[in-house]
Order: structure tokens, then sequence, then C-alpha cells
């Protein structure tokens, strides 16, 4: 016995498998995409809403390929999808170094998307569920943390490689070097549950059945069928859509620090450094804030914080430590978007039906990301400059607020009902 109390729980090699794995993915392939935008449409002479576009494809694909992926990792070994997963991603990423036509983009953003659909979106909630008993909110934030940390530190070195190695080179080094790293990551470190190692999840040895009666509300919630009819799920869409374009904005910040204020490539990734920063930062702490003040007061703060990057975007942005104080700010709140959704979703409906209610959720999240994209870039084709789009996005931090007064009114029509049991 003393001797298994020793033992590191492997537990633990999975949030940091899984952290290393959404870091490099998700903070690495997926936010570093707008760095390339400019010496791509530069080089090629590609309009940038049309290389945008590439964005939204990945958005749809996404969309359709996310309920398939929930049922392959249920039947498939989870360490094979992975590996493939990284490949697919990784690897079309790579080969847009090859490409001398904006269709390259179209064509592989699609096997990209189906990668990251498992590797950025699915995995590292599942696997904290089924290895982490107790404070799995905790566990996501850290792996939300780390993805914002690795970020900050990549986006620098894609920035020099950039500048010093072109964007061909850069896109098939950071390709290859993910695969090289990501695959030995989930073959040592990720295992689906713990019973394929004969363990229990972590801290399953702490809860107890007084534990488990005060938390009865994982067992209430309203049904899906009630939801649907409830003016709260649409307001919650409507406030995952805006956040998510919010969001968007960050593809565009390169473009917008090179092309419109004059910087150089090499402070526009230190800025996008300063943006994964204040990801990191608002990972944790919007998990944080939610136990202390609650989901609804939570994301109306997000809101009104948000207004301070873009105010400064719109009035000093010519000023580099106005600019990257904006940045940090904006990272923060942007970082968001991962928490509150599932949060909200449960403080709004209750967890009956959590998984049914979220997938209809999440379409906001998704139809952003087809929209607002390629719509920014079209913006800046159109006018040459990105202000109204800096002022579209205060008008959405706004609209938010009031989403979010409407979602939880809602919810109060759903209690009064009787929809919650």
């Amino acid at each position: 016995m003393i001797k298994n109390k020793k033992k590191i729980h492997f537990a633990w090699w999975i949030l940091v498998g899984v952290s290393i794995m959404v870091g490099l993915t998700r903070g690495g392939l997926n936010s570093s995409g707008g760095l390339f935008l400019t010496p791509v449409t530069q080089d090629l002479g590609i309009r940038m809403g049309d290389l945008n576009i590439y964005f939204s494809i990945a958005s749809i694909v996404t969309m359709i390929f996310l309920p398939f992926a929930g049922k392959m990792m249920a039947k498939y070994n989870l360490r094979s999808l992975l590996m493939i997963a990284v490949v697919l991603q990784a690897g079309s990423f790579a080969m847009f170094g090859f490409m001398s036509s904006v269709w390259g983009w179209y064509l592989f953003s699609i096997p990209m998307a189906i990668g990251a659909v498992f590797l950025t979106q699915m995995a590292g909630p599942v696997l904290i569920n089924n290895w982490f008993k107790k404070n799995k909110g905790l566990m996501i934030g850290i792996m939300m943390a780390v993805s914002g940390g690795l970020g900050a530190v990549l986006q620098p070195i894609i920035g020099n490689l950039l500048a010093n190695e072109g964007w061909r080179n850069t896109y098939i080094i950071i390709g290859v070097a993910v695969i090289i790293i990501v695959i030995p990551v989930v073959f040592f470190a990720l295992r689906m549950s713990p019973i394929e190692k004969g363990l229990q999840p972590y801290g399953a040895d702490e809860v107890t059945e007084e534990d488990e009666s005060k938390t009865p509300v994982l067992e209430k919630g309203v049904s899906f069928g009630a939801a649907k009819r409830s003016s709260a799920l649409y307001a919650l869409i409507a406030f995952l859509f805006f956040i998510t374009a919010i969001g968007c904005f960050a593809q565009h910040v390169p473009t917008f620090a090179v092309k419109q204020l004059g910087y150089d490539g090499i402070f526009a990734s230190n800025a996008m450094a300063g943006w994964m920063v204040g990801a990191l930062l608002g990972a944790l702490a919007f998990g944080f804030l939610t136990d202390k003040i609650g989901a609804r007061n939570t994301a109306i703060f997000a809101m009104i914080l948000g207004l301070v990057p873009v105010t400064i975007l719109l009035t000093s942005a010519d000023n580099s430590v106005m600019f990257s104080i904006a940045m940090v700010i904006f990272g923060f709140v942007v970082s968001s978007i991962g928490t509150l959704g599932p949060l909200l979703t449960s403080a709004l409906f209750g967890n009956k039906e959590y998984s049914q209610i979220y997938a209809i959720v999440a379409l906001g999240l998704a139809v952003a990301g087809i929209v607002a994209l390629p719509g920014y870039g079209y913006i800046y084709d159109a006018t040459g400059s990105y202000t109204p789009v800096l002022i579209g996005i205060a008008c959405m931090m706004v609209i938010n607020i009031l989403m979010i007064i409407l979602a939880f009114n809602g919810k109060k029509k759903l209690e009064k009902a009787g929809a919650f049991n």
C-alpha cells in the first residue's frame, strides 16, 4: 500500500500528455494560421478574403464531423485515432507550404479540420472526464492554460521562422515538428480509460455518498425538448456566435498590425504571443470566477472587459505598448469561449440532457467561424481598414450582455413552468 501511494497516478501523465497535444495542435497550428495570411497573400497575389475562406471550410467540416468523431472515439482505439489525426492535421498544415493556388488551402483544410476535431476539441475533455473523478473543471483549465502557454512560446518562434525561412518552409517545419513530437506523446502517455491500466480514476476513493448527496444538480435539468422551445437556448446560441466571432479577430491581428499599422512581422508575432499569455491567464481565471460569482456575472464581466482592448485599438493602436496591452486583455477575454459555453449551458439547463443541448448550442461556435473569418477579410479588402471590424466587435460585446440577460430570463420562465426536474 505504501509503495502504491508513492507512485504517480497515471491520470497526471494523461493531463501532461493531453496538454502537450492540445497545446501544439490548438495553441500552435490552429492559432498560428493568421501569421501566414499577409506573406501568403502578398507572395501569391491572393485576396485576403479569398484565402480566409479556408478557415470557413474548416469550420463547416468541423460542424459536420463532430458527431462522427464522438462515435469513432467510443468504437476504435484512441491512440490509433489520435496518431492518424496528427498526421491529418499537421500533415495538411505542412502541405500548405507546397501550394501555389488558393485551392490548395481549400483542399487541405478538409483533412486538417478532421484531424483537429479529435486533437483540439474531443480528446481533451473526454480523457480528463474519464481519468479525473474530482476537480475536472480545474484540470480542463490547466489544459487550456498550457495550450495558451505553448501558443505564447510558439507564436514568436513562427514569426522568426517566417522572417528568416519564408512562409513555405515555415509551414513545412512546423507541421513536421508537431507530428514528430505529438505521435510519441500520444503513444506513451494517453489511454482512453483507467481500466486499461488497471486503475480507478484519480480521486475516485475520495468521492463518498455524502459528497454525491451534496450535488443533486447533476441529475436535474431541462429536457432537450423543453430547451428547444425556450428563449434561453436561442439567446445562448447567439451569445456563443458573437463571442466566437469576436475571437475570430485573432487570425486577423497580424494583418491589422503589419498592413494597416505598419509594424513588422516579428512585432506582430510577439503581439500574438501576448494574446496567448492572456488566454493562458483567462483559461484559469474564468473557471475560478464562475465558481465565485456565477456563470451569468462572469459572462457579463467578460464582455465589459472586452470593450477595453477594442477601445485601445480604435484610439491608440499606433502606440506599440498600448497595442501589446490590448492583445493581452483581448486574449484573456476570448479565452472565455472554451469555458463559458459549457458553463453557461449547465447553468441555464442543468445536466439532465446536457450533451444534446450543448450540441445545438455549439452551432453558434461553428457558424461564427464560417461567417466571421472571411467576413473580416472582405471588409478589409473593401475598406483597407479593420476599423469597421473593431466597431462591429464592440457592438457584439454590448449585444452579448443583452443575450446573457435574456438567456437567464428564459431560465426563470423554464423554472416557473416546472421544466426543471
